[in-house]
């Protein structure tokens, strides 16, 4: 019997830590006389790493190194300021890790990623962006997840279209939440089909996706 895994991108699908990334990206545009970004700007921003969120927050120009080093120091020191998971989410993790081995893979730094995880997630495997993985939409950081938890087939749950993309390229059904940093239009403009609107909703509408795929709730 195939042991299914549940995959979870983590900033805009299980936390909120927009306020947070904000103030460290506009620390380190301080830090070097550039001029701030905006929470919204900062959320169109998103999603790629944060090499590509720097290189998007700077003018045009602009050094990313210097930047992107001030940003990933601050803001390993103060990821959790603002950060909280998102209402229901913590429950309808507990209940799904009951059901499936359960892995989260991120785009952020792997410092801030394990560090967030540990408070909120504690148990669970959880991967950042760190060298000698491509980054997200690659689908080697899911691959590797499904390995380390025993995984032989998994569903992908995320917020953007970098997630959607990244299932595609994994071959594995993907889950887009809609309470997270894009908006239904969007992720159905790059090809997203399944949708959650509620946390509380995720284990239904996973149960509904084995169901569609013709795999057994086999769980663990």
């Amino acid at each position: 019997m195939m042991k299914t895994g549940v995959l979870f991108d983590l900033d805009g699908t299980l936390l909120d830590t927009l306020e947070d990334l904000k103030d460290g990206v506009n620390h380190a545009l301080r830090s070097f006389g550039y001029p701030e970004r905006t929470l919204r700007e900062i959320r169109e921003m998103v999603g790629n790493g944060a090499r590509v969120l720097i290189a998007r927050a700077v003018p045009a120009g602009a050094e990313v190194e210097p930047v992107l080093s001030c940003f990933q120091e601050y803001y390993q020191g103060h990821c959790r300021i603002k950060t909280k998971p998102y209402d229901g989410i913590e429950a309808a993790m507990e209940r799904l890790g009951r059901d499936y081995p359960l892995a989260i893979v991120s785009n952020k730094p792997d410092g801030a990623v394990k560090k967030l995880c540990a408070e909120y997630f504690p148990g669970i495997y959880a991967q950042g962006e760190h060298p000698g993985c491509p980054r997200k939409p690659a689908p080697d950081m899911l691959r590797i997840a499904m390995e380390r938890i025993g995984a032989e087939r998994c569903i992908y749950v995320g917020d953007s279209e970098v997630d959607v993309l990244t299932a595609r390229n994994a071959g594995v059904p993907c889950l887009s939440v809609t309470w997270g940093f894009r908006d239904r239009e969007e992720l159905e403009a790059q090809g997203a089909s399944c949708f959650c609107a509620r946390a509380e909703e995720l284990p239904r509408v996973i149960k509904e996706i084995l169901k569609r795929e013709g795999w057994q709730c086999d769980g663990k």
